[in-house]
């Protein structure tokens, strides 16, 4: 790995993996790669007793922070409110101290069971996914990151009988070897409604 790779870290968090048919995939996709770190949080903390000064060092070490989370409730997986809730505290992530996190990327790589249309003003959750995710969006603000549009999949339970699951693990490699490559347009990817919606605006060759 070059000292000007971007390093990323995958926090992931599914607390039911035996029943996931996307999100495990799409975890184990994001392996093998020299600039990528994955953490299996519900298998690392299955008592929720979260190492933070482990998981603090992880995010100084790295450049690029995804969350990947099925959405439940229109929010995070428990475990992963609660590794915010400890790790990004007052004097490392924010306050007049708490700059380890400025300047670092973060974007979502989630997968919900509505379909897309679903998520608009008019449809059946009100709200785009953009916009159920604006306390994640406010996190970064305040901690001095970037928010990137996220890396969506939607109508999760339909995805293996409509054969649309391997195009995702796809484009998600995409996204990951453009990061090792410096070839993702992050000023673009932060104004998308969806990253996926159009990689080749947002993959720079």
């Amino acid at each position: 790995m070059s000292a000007s790779q971007k390093k990323v870290l995958i926090l992931f968090a599914h607390p039911s993996q035996n029943r996931s048919e996307i999100n495990v995939p799409l975890f184990n996709a994001s392996k093998g790669f020299d600039h990528v770190t994955t953490v299996d949080l519900y298998a690392e903390y299955p008592n929720f007793r979260i190492d933070i000064d482990k998981e603090q060092r992880r995010l100084r070490d790295h450049d690029v922070i995804v969350f990947m989370f099925p959405l439940y409730w229109y929010s995070t997986p428990s475990l992963l409110k609660e590794w915010q809730d400890l790790v990004l505290e007052y004097g490392f992530a924010y306050g007049s101290e708490g700059k380890a996190l400025v300047g670092k990327k973060f974007l979502c790589a989630l997968t919900a069971g509505g379909s897309e249309s679903s998520y608009r003003k008019e449809g059946f959750n009100h709200f785009t996914i953009r916009q159920l995710l604006q306390p994640l969006e406010q996190m970064t603000e305040l901690t001095g990151m970037e928010f990137l549009a996220p890396f969506a999949l939607f109508g999760a339970g339909t995805a293996t009988e409509e054969q649309r699951i391997t195009k995702h693990l796809t484009n998600w490699r995409r996204v990951l070897v453009a990061i090792a490559e410096n070839k993702l347009d992050y000023d673009v990817a932060s104004k998308l409604s969806k990253l996926n919606h159009s990689l080749d605006l947002v993959i720079t060759e």
